[in-house]
């Protein structure tokens, strides 16, 4: 069962992230074979886990941003396509990660890597392209690049351990549920962003506008993600719908409906999350329960929030082709929900 959301207002034509897809095509080719050759290992099982996820058909939004980002200020060179390697890898380090943490069977409508090879292998290759990430990192010789993605490693750790301090406790408030994707999803999307104007050597300012859009568009994206847990198809998921409650992952839907509900329905939720009770029964009742308090529309209208955001930081640069296809971005992660 999936929930209708609805947005404020529709639109005749829907954003889309071609004109960013189309923009990077030639340099994403030179990422994609650098991400084949960088994934490559003596040890068999290295490159096997690895083009398991790399290959499953991921929109690679993010080392896109870092290209985008360093053409948006007239960028010529070659060290765009390594930071956008490494951004690639460390994402990928952390979705491995992420499956054996949150015990996932399903990655992008695919087996993840730990129900094939195990969650020892799936955590040891999230670590060699962690390391891979590092190295190209260094190949490119920005001290600034590799402080802002090394510090980005560093937070989203931090993440990930506090998700782990919040699971299945129904007392987590807004906010602590904002800093955990903030450190899970955002600082990597602010960092992507911010290293292209870093590698192409402008200013404080140009950096800190890339790094507002990042920081602001990841948290949009993370909030519709977690919408659509609970709103919207599994094929479009590449998960099956429901599968954050069945983890008992608090996301922001169900921290609203909890705390908006009648001690009986706080009861129930308590029963479901921590209590790990999560049902089909109760799945149908969580959804029941979110539709009568709105909470989708109102996670959605949040992320609508951090997505004005995302476009005021880059509204005071000049207008060009970059900088309109980084904007449609923005829409596109919201209108998922259509």
């Amino acid at each position: 069962m999936g929930v209708v959301i609805p947005l404020e207002e529709s639109k005749n034509k829907l954003a889309s992230i071609k004109p960013l897809v189309d923009l990077t095509r030639a340099d994403m080719e030179r990422v994609n074979q650098l991400i084949l050759s960088k994934a490559g290992s003596d040890v068999q099982m290295i490159p096997e886990v690895a083009n398991h996820l790399i290959s499953s058909g991921g929109k690679r939004l993010r080392p896109m941003l870092t290209l985008a980002a360093a053409s948006l200020f007239d960028y010529r060179g070659e060290n765009h396509v390594k930071l956008a390697t490494s951004v690639e890898f460390m994402h990928t380090a952390t979705l491995l990660h992420d499956d054996v943490v949150d015990e996932s069977d399903l990655r992008r409508g695919k087996s993840t890597a730990r129900m094939i090879w195990g969650n020892q292998a799936s955590v040891l290759v999230g670590d060699f392209l962690l390391g891979q990430a590092f190295r190209m990192m260094v190949d490119v010789g920005s001290l600034d690049a590799l402080d802002v993605l090394s510090s980005a490693a560093c937070v989203i750790a931090e993440g990930e351990v506090l998700q782990l301090s919040v699971a299945k406790n129904m007392e987590t408030t807004e906010d602590d549920y904002l800093a955990v994707i903030r450190a899970k999803t955002a600082a990597l999307f602010a960092a992507a962003a911010e290293v292209g104007p870093i590698v192409a050597e402008t200013g404080r300012s140009g950096r800190n506008a890339l790094k507002s859009y990042g920081m602001n568009l990841g948290l949009a994206f993370q909030l519709v993600d977690d919408a659509l847990d609970y709103g919207g198809k599994a094929a479009d998921l590449g998960k099956n719908v429901g599968d954050d409650f069945r983890e008992g992952k608090i996301t922001l839907p169900v921290i609203l409906a909890y705390r908006r509900g009648t001690e009986d329905e706080r009861a129930f939720w308590r029963d479901a999350i921590e209590a790990g009770n999560s049902s089909d029964a109760n799945l149908e009742k969580a959804l029941g329960l979110i539709t009568k308090y709105g909470t989708l529309a109102d996670t959605i209208g949040r992320a609508v929030h951090y997505g004005t955001i995302a476009r005021d930081a880059l509204a005071p640069l000049p207008d060009t082709v970059w900088k309109s296809a980084l904007m449609e971005v923005i829409d596109f992660c919201i209108e998922r929900v259509n």
